[in-house]
């Protein structure tokens, strides 16, 4: 069973830390997925009691907090430039239809490239968390 909530949260978390990391220090970009990955499945209910398994069940909650947050990127890249080529449409009505082609085109390849990319780190941050979640169980269990 998916913990929908804990997902929304590392994908919001994902957005944000991506969206943030790139404008501020580009080669640092991927950590957003990863963090948001590690959030998704360390915050997961299903989680707390774990002991032992199948690592790609971190991995599939982490893939999917990652697509999740690439797509919230993708959308917010789309409507945004939408807007700036809406200007530009109004301003030189001659260019206009063309910066519209563009910035759709170039939104959905921004979208299809942080979907990818948001669905393997997020996968990996879904490992770590999973991991860093079974020895905090094992040590609870010792105490």
């Amino acid at each position: 069973m998916t913990d929908w909530k804990a997902i929304g949260i590392g994908a919001l978390v994902n957005a944000v830390l991506t969206m943030v990391l790139t404008l501020i220090l580009f080669p640092l970009f991927f950590l957003g997925p990863v963090i948001g990955g590690f959030l998704a499945t360390y915050l997961a209910q299903e989680n707390l009691g774990y002991r032992g398994g199948n690592p790609t069940d971190g991995a599939a909650d982490g893939a999917v907090s990652g697509v999740i947050g690439g797509l919230i990127i993708g959308l917010i890249f789309i409507l945004g430039f939408g807007a700036l080529s809406a200007v530009i449409g109004l301003i030189f009505t001659q260019i206009g239809a063309v910066v519209g082609t563009i910035t759709l085109i170039t939104g959905l390849f921004i979208t299809f490239v942080a979907v990818i990319i948001g669905g393997v780190f997020g996968a990996i941050g879904g490992v770590i968390g999973l991991s860093v979640r079974e020895k905090e169980s094992l040590r609870m269990e010792f105490d």
